[in-house]
């Protein structure tokens, strides 16, 4: 996946809140997104996933499949957590039989299961935070895009991030994420984009076991 000279706003004759961004992601990278606070970083996110279109420039690559965890959910979901997701669901294109399978087994492991059949309104906020990932991961994705995705996660569902992303990237896919929590070193090596100014600098720190592997 590339961005070649992305530009993005959110209104016309407004100042642009990505400037000149140029990067490439590879199949099975994992990339995390730095900046401060109103960098753009949200923005970067948006564009990745489809959501904001680019307003100069080109986006290429984008796997057809996208799996997109926002920062918060909408709160007024007049159903129950197992009807949200069955509704995400269909909207994604699973059968019955399929959405059924894969919410059970993302619920499980991210400690969702005794929710499912409570109201979407009543939950707390790192129970919508599960709600998020599991309708994010609902339909294997071949671009995984996630604001902040331990935010709110309890202990051992905070855990189990580093796996669900080593899944979209064994297959081939990319994985973008933002962390201002520091734990983005328990998902292997990663590259990491520096917004500032609404431009993008690329690192790719490698990795201890490349470099012993490395060694004569």
């Amino acid at each position: 996946m590339r961005l070649v000279d992305v530009h993005a706003r959110y209104a016309r004759r407004t100042p642009w809140v990505l400037r000149g961004v140029d990067v490439e992601l590879g199949p099975g990278e994992t990339v995390v997104i730095e900046g401060r606070n109103g960098s753009g970083k949200s923005t970067l996110l948006r564009v990745i996933a489809g959501l904001l279109p680019v307003g100069r420039g080109e986006l290429s690559g984008r796997p057809a499949v996208v799996g997109w965890l926002p920062e918060r959910l909408p709160l007024g979901r007049p159903f129950t957590v197992r009807r949200y997701l069955q509704a995400m669901a269909r909207v994604q294109g699973l059968t019955t039989d399929e959405a059924r399978a894969r919410i059970d087994e993302l619920a499980g492991r991210l400690r969702l299961t005794e929710f499912l059949d409570t109201s979407f309104a009543s939950v707390s906020q790192g129970t919508r935070r599960k709600v998020g990932l599991t309708q994010a991961l609902l339909r294997r994705p071949g671009l995984l895009v996630m604001d902040e995705p331990w935010e709110g996660l309890d202990a051992t569902s905070q855990k189990e991030v580093p796996a669900l992303v080593a899944e979209v990237t064994a297959a081939g896919g990319f994985c973008v994420v933002t962390d201002h929590r520091g734990r983005s070193g328990d998902l292997g090596p990663t590259r990491h984009w520096t917004l500032e100014a609404g431009r993008v600098s690329d690192t790719c720190p490698v990795s201890e076991d490349r470099d012993v592997r490395s060694e004569p």
